[in-house]
């Protein structure tokens, strides 16, 4: 019986170390995401889960609240306790009556127990009245980095998109520059046509080769600094996918849309400053005001002349006090503070007229380019479909005998330059309308 027992508790065993091994290695995977397929969506959402900037803003927001928690403990009651031992070597003398007099003991013990709390205090006073604007001051910083995260990636995906677009144009040329090279060679070898045509192919060819390998490391350089803003490892891959249709159908805008500065993150975040400096005149006002405080304390005092006995007698002591404390003059720095204030005020308020300058100006430089890359991209559409026609064409009345090889060749340059102006011009617009949607505050998330 012993024996069946065993092999059945090493397998067993052996499944539970098993699945253990599987669950580690799906945390370790977990831990290092690997985007497959990712849509301009899914690399915005990473970007703003591990963007180092972002990581640091909400950092900026429990600092915040921190400092916060720590400004607004004053205004608790303060407990203290003090305790302190002394043996004197030599009672300390004083003359009374011109007779010397020793006052003391050998030994002293005292223990305090020390409570106060603030009546009046500006500081405190402050941080209590602005702890909401602080905490939303930092949440919209937050925000303003996430607006600029986003448009960024956007922008950087579009950019390798167009990289990756013109390998592909490439990748099709080179099929079918091959496929004309067989034919041509075919031809040549067959007495129809001379052998330059074949040559010509050739060296077709090899540009095409030339000019995708070139793109390759062109794509290389712009992943990697579309990883850098994401946040993302550049030792990992990243594989990003996307739908040609579906983009065409996101070139679409409203251009008829007016700028209104109070819908972007840094109007919000200046009006939060005006409110803040607000605080900050009322708190240097505040100076002309005495600090108003309660404290009391209750001593424990033991004296004894021989240390053994020191704790056997105890003499209290207790009291209750109220502390006002009011600077009379300064040398005029509580009035040099309020206008330094004042002035902190008028500037910030030029801020917000400069924003809302700022923000009208940028859209328009935002739509004006939008709508130049929109007619560009529908004209370019056009002659694209065109090229692929006149390819077409041009390919079956080379293979009857009808056409020249140049003019293949022609054809083919004027059909790989359309796709390529087609697609640069596609999300050359796309990146256009991100910076629309910035300039009306329209990138939320």
């Amino acid at each position: 019986m012993t024996l069946l027992i065993r092999p059945v508790i090493r397998g067993c065993l052996f499944f539970v170390s098993l699945i253990t091994s599987i669950s580690g290695l799906s945390q370790t995977d977990q831990g290092n995401i690997v985007l497959h397929n990712a849509s301009l969506d899914q690399v915005i959402q990473y970007a703003l889960q591990h963007q180092p900037s972002l990581k640091q803003s909400v950092i900026d927001e429990q600092i915040v609240e921190t400092t916060l928690r720590n400004k607004l403990s004053a205004w608790y009651p303060q407990l203290n306790f003090n305790y302190s031992l002394q043996h004197n070597f030599q009672v300390p003398t004083n003359i009374i009556g011109g007779n010397p007099i020793r006052l003391g003991v050998n030994n002293t013990s005292n223990a305090q127990f020390a409570v106060s709390q603030n009546i009046f205090n500006r500081d405190v006073l402050l941080a209590n009245r602005t702890k909401e604007d602080v905490r939303t001051q930092a949440k919209q910083n937050t925000g303003i980095n996430k607006v600029e995260v986003v448009a960024n990636v956007s922008k950087a995906f579009y950019d390798v998109l167009a990289t990756i677009q013109q390998i592909k144009v490439a990748d099709e040329n080179i099929i079918r520059i091959q496929n004309s090279l067989k034919v041509a060679t075919n031809q040549y070898q067959a007495g129809i046509a001379d052998k330059t045509d074949y040559k010509r192919a050739t060296i077709l060819l090899n540009n095409t080769k030339a000019a995708r390998a070139s793109n390759q490391s062109v794509l290389d350089a712009k992943m990697s600094y579309l990883k850098n803003i994401m946040g993302y490892p550049d030792s990992m891959a990243l594989h990003i996918s996307f739908d040609s249709l579906l983009l065409e159908k996101e070139t679409e805008l409203d251009t008829l849309q007016q700028p209104d500065a109070s819908k972007r993150p840094e109007f919000s975040f200046l009006q939060t400053q005006q409110k803040l400096l607000n605080a900050s005149l009322q708190y240097e006002k505040w100076a002309f005001l005495p600090q108003v405080s309660v404290n009391g304390a209750y001593n424990f005092n033991y004296l004894n002349n021989q240390f053994g006995k020191l704790y056997s007698n105890n003499f209290p002591s207790s009291f209750a006090a109220l502390t006002l404390s009011f600077p009379i003059t300064q040398g005029g720095k509580r009035k040099a503070n309020i206008d330094q204030v004042n002035w902190q005020i008028k500037r910030n308020a030029l801020d917000i007229l400069q924003l809302k300058q700022t923000v009208n100006t940028q859209y328009v430089q935002a739509l004006s380019a939008y709508k130049s890359y929109y007619n560009n991209y529908i004209a370019l559409k056009e002659n694209l479909a065109l090229a692929k026609e006149v390819y077409g064409v041009i390919d079956l009345q080379y293979k009857a005998g009808v056409k020249t090889y140049l003019e293949v060749i022609t054809a083919e340059t004027d059909l790989r330059t359309s796709q390529i102006n087609y697609y640069n011009a596609l999300y050359l617009l796309l990146a256009s309308k991100v910076d629309v949607k910035r300039a009306l505050g329209q990138i939320n998330y």
